[in-house]
């Protein structure tokens, strides 16, 4: 049987600040589909991933990642748990105000690459936006361990339940409408901000820009 190698999507976004190393981070989502034979690399400039698939498809994963300035493995979270993506925060090295325009050196268009607009907010708005980097991409207790250079996730694994709690897509009794029935444009929001509905601009926004255009230029939607 043929092996075909394909290069997983990668889904960015990030915060920045001067003083406080904990909100000057990356958050990386790739796209894999059970994978196994996992092996994940993170280095300062550097990420680089092989897998297999799990399933009669045959594909090997390869991604390999120069980012446009260090960052700190030690310090950055990776979770490996949860079958169908990798989610890890990356800890920017240099603490800084200013975003970085790109995730990597290159100055290059990456089809692969794409921004993860259920996580981005403006330079500009970060203050507003208020979100704790432990919980906002899932990482609760037990959700992350210290990644380490390439290391795994905590043992407790990703906690999905938690990731709906904590980003509005989990409601108690009544949450979806209460008593007097269902709320359709709660449920909406609700699995919306929980990633349940896919963003039509996302895909929509790359496909269309892939020709003649630098990556640069989608570090801000």
């Amino acid at each position: 049987m043929s092996t075909t190698t394909h290069t997983p999507t990668v889904l960015w976004a990030q915060r920045s600040s001067e003083t406080d190393a904990a909100k000057n981070i990356i958050y990386l989502t790739i796209q894999l589909l059970d994978p196994v034979d996992l092996k994940l690399d993170l280095k300062p400039d550097h990420l680089s991933l092989t897998a297999k698939s799990s399933d009669a498809e045959a594909i090997n994963y390869d991604l390999n990642i120069d980012f446009f300035k260090e960052v700190d493995p030690d310090q950055s979270k990776i979770n490996t748990e949860n079958g169908s993506h990798i989610f890890i925060i990356l800890r920017k090295k240099e603490k800084q105000e200013e975003y970085w325009p790109r995730l990597t050196k290159e100055k290059l268009k990456y089809h692969y690459i794409k921004t993860d607009f259920d996580k981005w907010v403006d330079e500009d708005e970060q203050d507003e936006a208020k979100d704790d980097p432990e919980d906002f991409a899932g990482a609760g207790p037990g959700g992350f361990g210290a990644g380490g250079p390439g290391g795994p996730g905590g043992a407790g694994g990703f906690d999905f339940a938690q990731m709906l709690s904590s980003m509005g897509g989990a409601g108690g009794a009544g949450g979806l409408g209460g008593a007097g029935g269902p709320d359709l444009s709660a449920l909406a929001s609700q699995l919306g901000q929980a990633g349940g509905f896919a963003n039509p601009g996302a895909d929509g926004e790359e496909d269309g820009e892939e020709e003649g255009e630098e990556e640069g230029e989608e570090a801000k939607p």
